[in-house]
């Protein structure tokens, strides 16, 4: 008996799964979404029932605890930089999943620091996996600039928001310079994305902002940039606090 032919209306393309640097830049993400609706509900002006974050930060533990078995599947031989990508890991795991024990204050203090750590993380594993791997010839075919490269580790790092104001449009940054014409060029390529009321006021009564994030292709563009050859950059380590209103092009801190 002769086996059917296949159904060629029934095949279909399957989205190849995140790489291990990619789906630690989506983690990051997770919890910049995380912290800004931990932002929110302690500015709300109706009290916040008080498990209204244990869900989210329950899914975060097991999206960390998911994140650290992908890294340990790649199975590099351990270095110093890499067993401390893991402990950092554990480490987020552990804070994020006690958050969901907490009270909404201290929730958010435990969870402030994750969205640069897991950033921070996938940059060592990226640099971890192309010296162990010797891919030195292999890069992305359309390179960032320095500009779009260092705008995506701002938004990855959870640093970027957008406002209007009188028909204009502003960026608010906290580390290094994110233009309104980057951001707008990183949509316009499909690598970033503003969603619109989803970040906390920068001040207490003041109106929601817009978060900056990255978009699947905008992190599969980062996670390319960050495998490269290594640049001067020192992944971020200081606490994600809500952004404060800046002028456009300007920093909102001093350094």
């Amino acid at each position: 008996m002769t086996a059917p032919a296949p159904d060629k209306n029934l095949l279909f393309d399957v989205a190849a799964p995140p790489t291990p640097v990619e789906r630690l830049l989506l983690l990051a993400d997770q919890y910049v979404q995380h912290n800004d609706m931990l932002d929110r509900l302690l500015r709300s002006e109706a009290p916040p029932e008080t498990d209204a974050h244990v869900a989210s930060a329950q899914q975060l533990a097991a999206a960390t605890r998911t994140a650290l078995n992908v890294v340990t599947d790649e199975r590099l031989f351990q270095s110093r930089d890499l067993t401390d990508v893991m402990v950092r890991l554990q480490q987020l795991a552990f804070l994020s999943g006690s958050s969901a024990d907490q009270q909404l204050p201290t929730a958010r203090s435990l969870t402030a620091l994750a969205p640069e750590a897991a950033v921070g993380c996938a940059d060592t594993l990226a640099h971890e996996i192309r010296r162990r791997r010797s891919t030195a010839g292999d890069g992305p075919e359309q390179p960032l600039t320095t500009a779009h490269s260092t705008a995506l580790w701002e938004i990855a790092c959870g640093n970027v928001v957008a406002t209007g104001s009188l028909a204009r449009e502003y960026v608010h940054y906290r580390d290094e310079r994110v233009l309104i014409g980057t951001l707008r060029a990183l949509e316009t390529k499909g690598l970033a994305e503003r969603v619109p009321k989803s970040a906390p006021s920068a001040y207490v009564g003041g109106p929601l902002q817009d978060r900056v994030r990255l978009t699947l292709a905008g992190a599969t563009a980062l996670a390319a940039a960050i495998s490269g050859p290594p640049v001067h950059r020192t992944p971020g380590t200081t606490p994600a606090p809500a952004p404060t209103v800046t002028k456009t092009a300007t920093r909102s801190r001093p350094r």
